[in-house]
């Protein structure tokens, strides 16, 4: 029997709930990892395609000699063996080294200079970015022949100007001394302007409040720079240093330059590594030979890459 009317019966049965909607898409962290994927996609396959690629290529090509019309012969482990007895091979390596040594360390120091004095907030600094950068955006077949023409013995201008205090009249690339200074000049010269901006964007990062706080307790500029700006500047001047490396290793201004102004004279003095391998690969047709002495190069560039990412701990903030 009931024990009430209906409809109060029909008051004390639960509601039946609604099934809410399954939403079955991707979540958010998902849809974001998805949507960065796509985006490093094309980035990525360029690379893969033509850097993963050839590097793999070359590094299996090390094993043959390949004559340049189709004959290739497995020769194992000699084009290394051939590479470690050139002298020739083995004075672009210690020109390299001397070339790295004193560009990296240049570039970074210049370029760090000219990023503190354009940060000033002083009349016309705008201008003086634009000149410090413009030499990034000239084409470096046409800087090094500009500069070339500037170096004739004797009647270019460098000589002339220098002339009047009394250093003229020297051979900038016709020495074996003065060649690879004179080609490091014009790759500093090159190159600030572009790291000068790096530097800058990252000297724009630090918070102005740190250094009125330094002023307020009567701190230096020599303290502010130690003590705020180098410590914040640690990550830029990690990417700094290691890009000036890659391209001071393997970069265009070392080939371009090279190329176009000495190539690779006098007596071999300004022969950097990537040079002589294009000379093995292009004029010698020793793709073999050349392709070995590229894989070597690659692997110091990885070794030193790697060093430098465990000495600085890539250009991390130190532990508090």
């Amino acid at each position: 029997m009931s024990s009430g009317p209906p409809h109060v019966e029909a008051q004390r049965k639960p509601r039946r709930q609604e099934a809410k909607p399954v939403h079955r898409g991707l979540k958010r962290k998902h849809q974001e990892w998805l949507a960065a994927c796509l985006f490093i996609a094309p980035d990525a396959l360029g690379l893969f395609v033509f850097l993963v690629i050839p590097m793999v290529l070359a590094l299996g090509l090390g094993f043959f000699d390949v004559s340049g019309f189709g004959g290739f012969a497995f020769v194992g482990l000699a084009n290394y063996k051939t590479m470690f007895s050139d002298p020739l091979f083995l004075k672009s390596l210690r020109v390299t080294v001397i070339y790295v040594g004193v560009l990296v360390p240049s570039i970074f120091v210049v370029s760090l200079v000219l990023a503190l004095l354009v940060k000033q907030k002083l009349p016309f600094m705008g201008v003086f970015r634009s000149m410090f950068f413009l030499p990034h955006v000239v084409s470096l077949v046409v800087i090094g022949f500009v500069w070339q023409f500037m170096l004739i013995d004797g009647r270019g201008v460098v000589n002339q100007v220098l002339g009047a205090v009394g250093i003229g009249g020297r051979s900038w690339l016709g020495t074996p001394n003065l060649a690879l200074g004179t080609v490091l000049m014009v790759s500093i010269w090159f190159l600030m302007g572009y790291y000068m901006l790096i530097f800058l964007a990252g000297l724009q990062e630090i918070p102005q409040e740190y250094y009125d706080a330094a002023k307020v307790d009567g701190a230096g500029s020599w303290t502010r720079f130690w003590y705020i700006t180098w410590p914040l500047l640690k990550p830029t001047s990690f990417f700094v240093l290691l890009v000036s490396t890659v391209i001071a290793v393997a970069g265009l201004q070392g080939f371009d330059l090279i190329y176009v102004m000495t190539k690779g004279g006098p007596a071999n003095s300004t022969s950097l590594g990537i040079y002589y391998i294009y000379n093995q690969a292009f004029q010698y047709n020793n793709y073999g030979y050349a392709a070995a002495m590229a894989s070597f190069l690659i692997l110091v560039l990885l070794v030193a890459t790697a060093v430098m990412f465990v000495l600085t701990r890539g250009g991390r903030f130190e532990d508090v």
